[in-house]
């Protein structure tokens, strides 16, 4: 396999995919990387261009190699949500009405994701890719480069596209210049055009194994092995979901989470309130449904442990599941975690944050009430 291609942790699948591509020499001129954030879409994107022109090493490819790896053109187009300007109109340039503050922080934020290729980059007001950004991608595709082999352009976040762009966008697939490779990167394909789909060779990548994340957390990220191992289990095999439970403290939250499941299963609804609160503060639009996703790891447990599957996600408080099921013996979890799925979704569309901890505690209730 191609050295590049082992350099995406995991995905064992995608690797043999993408090296079937680069052994037939038969490359598509678009693919569509789809799959949860925070499992190194943008990486295999990165490192899939590095291995296309890797083949058949020469001075040229070497600086390829290194020009890719920073991100930086004529070799690479990266494409990522950018805020916009004051002043700016749909005919300016990607950045040129930005403040110095906003291209300052943008190019360090590119730095960070050029020597770490699992950051997500983050700027203020960047909720969109901007019609100016796929406009952009002309200007790079008329330069004439014949010399150079492979060039990429990478759009990250795709489906932060809004139709203007997704349409300019589609202009630009269709006839797309020799040796031109385009890679769109998303969570959300339904956000994107049927057209844009199908001129697209879709991947879809796997959740990470806890090792996988336990690995990047500590290489990537520098963060120590023992909260690494104590966060991979609830990070949904997302490196960027744990290093949301990081922020929020893991182990506070695995306590929190518990102590939400007392006190509703309990009906003690005002300490439910108070602990939920606690959790959500300001930031209840991101925490809400990390907490839930706890909530279901817990409920997960239980089914475990019903089965006699030794592996829990919470051992530090196994006496609350063996406490439960004394209780409740014939308790039926089989709706309640897509009613909870549902629920971690509201949050999308301003639900009051009063509103979504009732909703939450009224469906744990429901759990053991209609089990008695």
């Amino acid at each position: 396999m191609n050295s590049a291609l082992d350099k995406i942790p995991g995905q064992e699948r995608i690797k043999q995919i993408l090296n079937n591509f680069l052994q037939s020499k038969c490359i598509p001129h678009a693919f569509l990387f789809s799959g949860i954030d925070g499992i190194g879409k943008d990486n295999a994107a990165l490192q899939f261009a590095k291995a296309l022109v890797s083949i058949g090493i020469s001075d040229e490819s070497e600086k390829a190699l290194r020009l890719i790896g920073q991100l930086q053109e004529p070799y690479i187009k990266f494409i990522i949500p950018l805020p916009r300007g004051k002043n700016e109109t749909d005919t300016s340039s990607p950045t040129e009405k930005l403040s110095q503050d906003e291209i300052d922080l943008l190019r360090e934020q590119i730095e960070i994701k050029a020597k770490n290729p699992f950051h997500k980059i983050s700027i203020p007001k960047a909720n969109l890719i901007k019609i100016n950004s796929i406009r952009d991608i002309k200007k790079f595709l008329s330069m004439d480069y014949n010399e150079l082999g492979y060039r990429f352009v990478i759009i990250s976040d795709a489906h932060l596209m809004n139709e203007e762009a997704q349409n300019a966008l589609l202009k630009s697939l269709e006839e797309p210049p020799e040796r031109v490779i385009f890679i769109l990167t998303t969570p959300y394909i339904s956000k994107l055009r049927s057209t844009i789909l199908s001129r697209c060779w879709r991947i879809n990548f796997d959740p990470l194994s806890e090792d996988e994340i336990v690995n990047i957390l500590t290489n990537y990220f520098e963060i120590n092995k023992t909260l690494s191992n104590e966060v991979a289990p609830f990070a949904m095999g997302s490196v960027q979901y744990a290093l949301n439970l990081i922020d929020m403290n893991v182990h506070n939250l695995k306590e929190k989470t518990v102590s939400i499941l007392r006190y509703s299963f309990g009906r003690k609804f005002n300490s439910a309130f108070e602990e939920l609160n606690s959790v959500m503060t300001d930031q209840s639009m991101v925490n809400f449904p990390i907490l839930i996703g706890m909530i279901i790891t817990w409920l997960n447990d239980i089914q475990k442990y019903k089965l006699d599957i030794k592996k829990y996600h919470f051992k530090d408080h196994q006496e609350t599941l063996e406490k439960f099921i004394s209780k409740f013996p014939n308790v039926d979890l089989s709706d309640i975690t897509s009613r909870l799925d549902r629920l971690s979704n509201l949050p999308r569309n301003n639900i009051n944050p009063s509103l979504l901890s009732a909703s939450l505690i009224f469906e744990l209730t429901s759990v053991v009430l209609i089990n008695q």
